[in-house]
């Protein structure tokens, strides 16, 4: 029997003690996992919440395996150090989010390993759910682990710990496995019987297995809209943007990207699909930023007129559209001021390496004229900062171009910087050579040599005005340990984990102290592993097949030796495969050009409380004519309870404007670079405490009914949040617009079955130091009312609303 942890019951007012507790309590808009199905899963994100709920990779999973029959697939997350000693010390085990089920008591735990330095943050995971960590140790009773990502196109270093590898993309083979695991379990097949038909798969590696070919959805550009949004995060997270896929794959031959290679070949969705994606993606998650993701964006067929189309079509709801990834060669100014139509973006350029031998060497082309050239117009159109990214230790020869790499960074930095007249964002990464890729032979530069030269860089260059960031190198070190290591880097993850590491890829959490003395310890190992390797060697990851020829791999990196690039681009008409894609076989696809006028483009989505999405309900009014316009202001009173009471107040705020989109409902807009609903709160609640008459106010583009804006905001708001009443009203031109924060008087409290306290001061932080003194009592408070000024006392604020503002016609129920 699976066993189920109750946040509210086992843990309650202890949350209070951790920091951010809204990361471990679930109750998002749009959780689909189902406590009954028999085929109980878990989607783990070895890292913090908020990295992980911006993973695209687990979004497809979460929602595509909820989507089979029988399935059942919730959400984990590493736990912080303060909330992974609250679990240890309750014995309680590490749970999903959505249902709560014990990970250890689940038939499937998947990891997706996306970086190298989030081992530590898995093996916690693993820990805390009270699953042993090496695969010998488990047996019936325990979870099959099984790990994908990138990260796994070399599984050796993970071996230890991971009962089976995915290689590749899931849309090829995963969930039609998974939906037969499913079957099995109901039929009663035991973990044995389960774990062995995953290992038969072709595209799934375990240990003593000879070879695993790299799996490829070869129906991405065929595949008709797909909605992998949910669930929506309540709180903030480190990409808080919807995304749409528009490419997998990439036409350029970046010899040091990684994601390149593993990711081929380019695949470019239909522009009509993309359309319709959005659409549904804003309707169901209310997001007003949508990230058109690929590894290069401006590399999309058509993309100006797809980006045209798009800003047509969704302006009016004040949604912007962002390119988080656009190569100099692809980039122009009318691309930025397409997708600066809502909001204001910033100006990227990675320019990896600074002269144009060392380019060749790495298959990039930047021109610095070009560079200048972009830069000062749009400098001339309002722009005055940019961000330039750099690598350190890539395989070129210094000695021979007379210069090394931080000097000829400074230079063009510099140089750049007097021809336009800009300050840059500046950041130096160091080079990590990736298996599979062309410099999977080459060797890592030295520790030594890139702290001086990253120091050398932030110090000259911040003297100019510069801001300037640097990765760590000895981080970058133990990256490229575990990247090309073999099992035995299993056993030195083990031993750091052992020794309190978790999270290394956060600088606040990596323990240098115990990486640097494994590493001092294993000399000798970890100078071969991230060392250079003859061409031709047999690799540890040979036994991984990607798909890409290892010949092909040798010719390039020969090119590169030679400082020649490759012109010959990973698009239809490739006369120079790879290996990818067969004689037979073509899976390269470019989008077909926007059809504005495909009368498909023009039918309403419908959102998830059953309305047209708001582009076709209700036009936004254009700039006000006069400075002093009628208001119409929708007063409305609300609860928070239960899972809910564990988030902050901005991250309510955000809440209520998601959901407000969600809704359809016609809320007026902030005017600026970027727009933001007229939200009011009267005043903050404190994480912790209940509420059951909190007031807010939502100003919109014309008259709509209170009662509709309850009825429809429920629908679409999370766990423990609810809308319990509502009033409309207009403030005429020329009168006072009174915030509801300046007519606030006080509160009602309950602390707890004693008669309600009345407090007039608007000082909470006082009243709970006074009242409750430790602050896991704030767990127990209540708060019943906001209550507003009238006269020398107080009263609600609809009386008070009432009497200061007509009603509309349409008003509250």
């Amino acid at each position: 029997m699976a066993r189920y942890i109750d946040t509210l019951k086992d843990l309650g007012g202890l949350l209070l003690m951790v920091e951010k507790p809204a990361r471990y309590t679930g109750g998002e808009y749009g959780m689909l996992a189902k406590a009954d199905a028999p085929f109980q899963t878990v989607i783990a994100f070895p890292d913090l919440y908020e990295l992980g709920m911006s993973n695209q990779a687990l979004r497809i999973l979460y929602n595509r395996l909820n989507a089979l029959p029988g399935v059942s697939c919730d959400r984990a997350f590493t736990p912080a150090p303060d909330f992974e000693k609250l679990i240890k010390e309750r014995g309680i085990p590490l749970y999903g989010l959505d249902t709560g089920i014990a990970l250890c008591d689940t038939d499937m735990l998947m990891f997706t390993l996306g970086y190298e330095l989030g081992m530590t943050g898995m093996l916690a995971i693993l820990d805390t759910a009270h699953i042993p960590l090496r695969t010998e140790e488990r047996g019936d009773g325990y979870p099959i682990v099984i790990a994908g990502g990138p990260c796994v196109s070399n599984p050796l270093p993970y071996a230890r710990f991971i009962d089976a590898f995915w290689i590749g993309e899931a849309e090829d083979g995963f969930f039609q496995l998974a939906e037969e695991l499913a079957g099995m379990k109901t039929r009663g097949a035991k973990r044995e019987m389960l774990a062995a038909r995953i290992a038969s798969h072709p595209s799934v590696w375990v240990k003593g297995k000879k070879k695993a070919v790299r799996a490829i959805d070869t129906n991405f550009s065929a595949r008709g809209p797909e909605t992998n949004v949910f669930p929506v995060p309540s709180m903030r997270i480190t990409q808080h943007h919807g995304v749409v896929e528009i490419m997998r794959g990439c036409p350029n031959g970046c010899r040091f990207c990684h994601a390149g290679v593993w990711y081929r070949p380019m695949r470019q969705k239909d522009a009509n699909t993309i359309e319709r994606e959005a659409a549904k993606c804003i309707a169901k998650t209310g997001y007003r930023e949508i990230s058109l993701s690929s590894l290069s964006s401006g590399d999309y067929r058509h993309i100006e007129s797809l980006i045209d189309r798009l800003n047509s079509r969704f302006a009016a709801q004040r949604v912007s559209f962002q390119l988080p990834s656009l190569h100099i060669s692809t980039f122009s100014l009318p691309i930025l001021e397409k997708i600066s139509h809502v909001r204001k973006s910033g100006l990227t350029f990675a320019v990896e390496t600074p002269l144009d031998n060392w380019q060749a060497a790495i298959n990039k082309q930047i021109d610095m004229d070009s560079v200048v050239s972009i830069m000062a117009e749009a400098k001339r159109n309002g722009w005055r900062q940019a961000k330039l990214y750099f690598m350190i230790g890539l395989p070129v020869e210094e000695e021979a171009a007379g210069i090394s790499e931080d000097d000829a960074i400074i230079a063009f930095v510099k140089k750049l910087s007097g021809s336009t007249g800009l300050k840059f964002s500046i950041n130096i990464g160091v080079f990590v050579p990736k298996p599979h890729t062309p410099f999977q032979w080459s060797a890592q530069i030295e520790e030594g040599r890139a702290r001086q030269a990253l120091h050398r860089i932030r110090d000259q260059l911040k003297r100019d005005g510069h801001k300037v960031s640097i990765h760590d190198p000895f981080m970058a070190i133990v990256e490229g340990l575990i990247s090309r290591g073999d099992e035995r880097v299993g056993e030195l993850i083990e031993q750091a984990y052992t020794a309190g590491c978790r999270l290394d890829a956060w600088s606040d959490f990596f323990r240098e102290d115990v990486w640097k003395r494994i590493a001092g310890e294993n000399a000798d190992y970890v100078g071969q592993i991230t060392g250079g390797r003859k061409v031709g060697d047999s690799l540890a990851w040979d036994i991984i097949y990607s798909n890409i020829s290892k010949n092909r791999l040798e010719v390039e990196y020969e090119k590169s030796q030679k400082y020649t690039r490759n012109n010959i681009l990973c698009i239809k008409e490739c006369m120079d495969r790879c290996g990818v894609c067969l004689a037979e076989t073509e899976i390269v696809e470019n989008n077909i050009r926007l059809d504005n006028n495909n009368p498909e483009n023009t039918n309403p989505e419908i959102n998830i409380s059953g309305t047209p999405l708001v582009e076709t309900q209700f036009v936004p009014s254009p700039a006000a004519k006069s400075r002093d316009p009628k208001t119409y202001r929708i007063l409305f009173s609300f609860s928070k309870e239960g899972r809910a009471v564990f988030l902050p107040h901005l991250a309510l705020i955000e809440v209520f404007s998601m959901a407000a989109l969600r809704a359809g409902a016609p809320v007026l807009y902030t005017s600026g670079f970027n727009p933001m609903p007229r939200l009011d709160f009267a005043a903050p609640l404190s994480i912790g405490v209940s509420a059951y008459g909190e007031i807010a106010s939502v100003d919109t583009q014309c008259p709509f009914s209170g009662g509709e804006f309850r009825l429809l905001l429920n629908k679409v708001l999370p766990e423990g949040i609810s809308i319990t009443d509502a009033f409309n009203c207009v403030i005429p031109s020329g009168a006072k617009k009174h915030s509801i924060a300046s007519l606030l008087w006080g509160f009602e409290y309950d602390s707890g079955g004693r008669r309600p306290d009345y407090v007039a001061s608007v000082d909470e932080k006082a009243y709970r130091k006074e009242r409750c003194g430790d602050v896991r009592a704030l767990y127990g408070l209540s708060r019943l009312r906001v209550l507003a000024r009238s006269g020398g006392g107080w009263a609600s604020y609809f009386d008070v609303y009432g009497g200061l503002y007509a009603p509309d016609s349409t008003d509250r129920i």
